[in-house]
């Protein structure tokens, strides 16, 4: 099971360099196998709606959220968690929130920021996604 990390959806919703990239992968992950945290729907909804992108923001709640993707979220207690996380590894906020998501929801990190290459959990590319799929695996 996966949670994408914002970036994926930025990337796809501001049709950047590996924008193709990223909508395979939203197409091809089973929704009941893909979250996003309630900070990544909270942040596109920001990054959208500062670009006036109203139809996108709600194109992006039809088909993910409606579609069977899960939002999981961090509750204030979760928070120190997430300090610990950013001290320890240098993250900023939005990833360090990202990392220990994850890892309270046991759920595999995928992103394109590599920042997350320096933690024991790690992350995932979409393409090392794509393919893990593709050969069937997770």
């Amino acid at each position: 099971m996966f949670l994408l990390d914002t970036c994926i959806c930025l990337e796809m919703l501001l049709s950047q360099e590996r924008a193709d990239e990223a909508e395979r992968l939203l197409r091809r992950i089973e929704p009941r196998r893909g979250f996003m945290s309630q900070f990544t729907l909270y942040s596109l909804g920001i990054t959208l709606f500062r670009f006036q992108r109203y139809e996108a923001f709600l194109r992006l709640i039809e088909d993910v959220c409606r579609s069977g993707f899960g939002l999981v979220k961090l509750e204030v207690e979760d928070l120190p968690i997430a300090v610990e996380a950013a001290r320890a590894f240098r993250l900023g906020f939005d990833d360090a929130y990202q990392y220990v998501a994850a890892e309270k929801h046991g759920l595999v990190l995928v992103s394109l920021d590599a920042e997350f290459d320096c933690a024991p959990r790690g992350r995932r590319t979409p393409a090392q996604v794509l393919l893990a799929l593709a050969a069937g695996g997770s």
